[in-house]
């Protein structure tokens, strides 16, 4: 029993002691929420994250009324390394507005972006969380770490692209979009919060400020839901809008999804509500690995352990 014991022991420690890349082992999606994640899906892997929505506006000031729907396609890629990200994110939308029994049709790609995103902190890198088998109380205490986000940045630009009705005025054909993100793990790490701070259209004559906040829960293996705020200022637009709901896991490497958003301001109020999916593709990621100690030398704690197992397992073997 007390070689067992021995052993369970040193697999607890050595266990941290190895940590992979950020690839998982089963698909992360920032769908159905409009935060950006901290982390890259691995490389090599490509992902494919979509959906249709229906819109619905109504502007009390300017009296008028608009119904619609909209697609989203989001490809992701990483390439070169763990931490890089390209991103391609597209939307189509297409209203009809009416206006004074007047009605006037929208359609065309209303947003699109290419960029990159690069981790540029991972707490759970170099860290090792040692497990205290004599006090479950002690395993149990809040840990402070997870306080500490993973840190990522984005880079980008908006393409105006054909003739766009949702342009606002002299909107160049490129600008830049810039994002910080953060993210943590919190509690038994069902909980994740990811923090998007965002500037859009910089150097425009209507450049954009805004952030999103994002609160996910997993509830099992296949259900998890999500509450979200967003916020965004410009001379030309702002708005508030509030977001819920879930998605489900079908598969390692696929993903459904639904939510509905509501605005905070009747300038215009706008309610829309989708679905959709999320992809994953991995067959050429390659596991990687990285020991968290640097040269693969044992830290002091594995050798502490391994000197007194040694210790234990003379004396139990010496024992008559």
């Amino acid at each position: 029993m007390s070689t067992l014991k021995n052993k369970l022991l040193y697999a607890l420690i050595c266990l941290p002691a190895l940590i992979y890349g950020q690839h998982t082992d089963e698909i992360n999606s920032n769908r159905p929420g409009e935060t950006m994640s901290a982390f890259a899906v691995g490389k090599s892997v490509i992902q494919v994250e979509s959906g249709i929505y229906g819109i619905k506006e109504h502007h009390d000031l300017l009296a008028y009324d608009a119904n619609g729907f909209g697609l989203d396609l989001t490809i992701r890629y990483g390439f070169f390394k763990e931490q890089l990200e390209l991103i391609a994110d597209l939307q189509y939308q297409n209203q009809i507005k009416t206006s004074n029994f007047q009605e006037n049709k929208l359609s065309g790609l209303k947003q699109t972006i290419l960029g990159a995103k690069y981790l540029l902190y991972d707490p759970f890198k170099n860290y090792e969380k040692k497990a205290n088998i004599y006090s479950w109380k002690a395993n149990q205490r809040f840990n402070w770490h997870q306080l500490i986000p993973a840190v990522s940045v984005f880079a980008g630009a908006n393409f105006n692209v054909g003739n766009n009705p949702y342009a606002f005025p002299n909107q160049p054909k490129a600008s830049p979009k810039i994002m910080l993100i953060t993210q943590n793990h919190l509690g038994d790490g069902s909980w994740v919060f990811v923090t998007n701070i965002i500037g859009d259209y910089i150097a425009t004559d209507y450049p954009s400020y805004g952030y999103v906040l994002t609160l996910t829960k997993g509830f099992n293996k296949h259900w998890s839901g999500f509450v979200e705020n967003q916020g965004y200022k410009s001379d030309f637009y702002s708005d508030a809008i509030v977001r819920g709901g879930a998605a489900y896991l079908l598969h390692k490497d696929l993903q459904i999804d639904a939510s509905i958003s509501s605005s905070l301001k009747t300038t215009p109020s706008i309610l829309y509500g989708g679905i959709g999916f999320s992809w994953r593709y991995d067959a050429n990621y390659k596991e990687v690995r990285m020991s968290l100690d640097k040269g693969g030398k044992k830290s002091k704690t594995q050798k502490k352990v391994e000197k007194k197992n040694q210790k234990r397992k003379d004396a139990i073997d010496n024992t008559p």
